[in-house]
């Protein structure tokens, strides 16, 4: 594994778009939970809580289709609520698998298209230039051109995998349509295998579609996987969004109403801390209960937290899915942020999970994925001969900064020109 961070600069020459006439391996983007935009339309089977769910949003034209995430309605209260039940997922036992509410119909546009992750919110700062500012310096830095040789791959992320032997009908539809992408994108660009470039959840979507895909697939279609905050072993951040709810930074929002929503994501269970990561480490203490939790014994403290219903999905589709973190079987550029407070442990008092912790110590990371989990797990790949590793580490860069900051934009940029000069590995200077 090589290690390298940003007073370690990286020199490589530049890739010029002389008249369009350079040739670049296809980018495609794939993005985190944060940077989908996922629509609903209401059907009549849809039972609306309140009257303001029966009457919100006024729809017109576009066969009842709204945006659901994210639209800046959700920061009212009564509205909250209506997005919270029209969010949640049901997990249907019988069919070993999870489905929308009753009466909520979903998808994700412009599937193919990097518009969908550059939507601006100019009101909602927190969310504006998600990948927009990625895209774009793909563009203008290293002569991407969008529909050309630069494309997106949304998902609905409240969806998850699941472990062999278990159905996951939207995650597997989502690699089934991920894989052909990569494979136009190939055939439109001369053949030359793609970049995947994955923020956050995207990298465990990649990962799988590599890990799910013939060697010989992998090496014709697959140039090189650009991993950006991937939380490869979970984050401890997620047991605060199961216990209490997790605004994720969203202001006037009420956790509490939207947590029963979190909890029902099939993705948030896939980024509960990892066993193989975390082992005993106590990772949440509830003094009501008397009782320390950490990754090994996560299905007590789905329990303990009020979530029943969440314990059998747990231990049967997702804790057999992050036991083993396969090799991708293609060159791994790996970039983390690090040095920014991120949620380590949590402590609850005698008011119990219905109530905020009382206490929160912060370690390494990246303000959301615990730097344990962004390095931790991928250093058994540097042990294998036939497997590339590369980290470059971004002091004091966030979780969701990495896409904006402007030193990190600069070594994305470095990676990408260096994969299309051919290079195996970083020259430093």
């Amino acid at each position: 594994m090589v290690m390298l961070s940003l007073s370690c600069c990286v020199s490589a020459a530049r890739v010029v778009a002389a008249g369009g006439s350079a040739e670049r391996h296809p980018v495609i983007l794939i993005p985190g939970a944060g940077g989908n935009q996922l629509e609903a339309r209401l059907t009549e089977d849809y039972k609306p809580s309140s009257l303001v769910c029966r009457v919100w949003p006024l729809v017109r034209g576009r066969g009842g289709w709204f945006r659901l995430w994210f639209d800046p309605s959700v920061l009212l209260a009564p509205l909250t609520r209506c997005f919270a039940e029209r969010m949640m997922l049901h997990y249907d036992a019988d069919a070993d698998d999870y489905r929308n509410a009753p009466g909520v119909a979903t998808r994700v546009s412009d599937f193919g298209s990097t518009s969908t992750l550059r939507y601006l919110n100019p009101s909602l700062k927190f969310l504006t230039g998600y990948m927009n500012t990625l895209a774009s310096t793909l563009e203008k830095e290293a002569g991407y051109e969008e529909g050309h040789d630069l494309f997106g791959a949304p998902n609905d992320f409240r969806y998850g995998l699941a472990g062999p032997g278990h159905p996951s009908r939207v995650g597997s539809e989502y690699l089934h349509r991920l894989r052909l992408l990569v494979e136009s994108a190939c055939a439109a660009n001369g053949g030359r295998p793609a970049i995947l470039v994955a923020h956050s959840l995207g990298g465990l979507f990649a990962l799988q579609l590599l890990a799910r895909s013939p060697p010989q697939w992998r090496a014709s279609h697959v140039a090189r996987l650009v991993t950006l905050s991937a939380p490869w072993g979970g984050s401890v951040q997620e047991m605060l969004t199961f216990a209490s709810g997790n605004t994720l930074g969203v202001p006037l929002v009420d956790a509490s109403l939207i947590r029963d929503e979190q909890r029902t994501s099939e993705s948030n269970l896939w980024l509960l801390p990892a066993p193989r990561v975390f082992g005993n480490t106590t990772l949440v203490t509830s003094r009501s209960h008397n009782t320390s939790y950490s990754a090994k014994n996560m299905t007590r403290f789905l329990r303990d937290i009020g979530f029943e219903e969440g314990v059998e999905p747990y231990r049967s589709r997702i804790r057999p899915l992050v036991e083993a973190l396969p090799e991708p079987g293609v060159p791994v550029t790996c970039l983390v942020g690090t040095g920014v407070d991120t949620v380590e442990s949590l402590v609850y008092g005698d008011g119990g999970f219905d109530e905020g912790p009382e206490e929160v110590v912060y370690g390494d990371g990246d303000g959301t994925v615990n730097l344990a989990s962004l390095v931790g797990p991928i250093k058994a790949w540097a042990d294998s001969p036939a497997q590339v590793v590369e980290v470059v580490e971004l002091p004091g860069v966030s979780h969701s900064g990495i896409l904006n900051d402007k030193s990190a934009l600069r070594q994305i940029i470095r990676v990408v020109d260096s994969i299309n000069l051919n290079a195996t590995s970083y020259q430093t200077s």
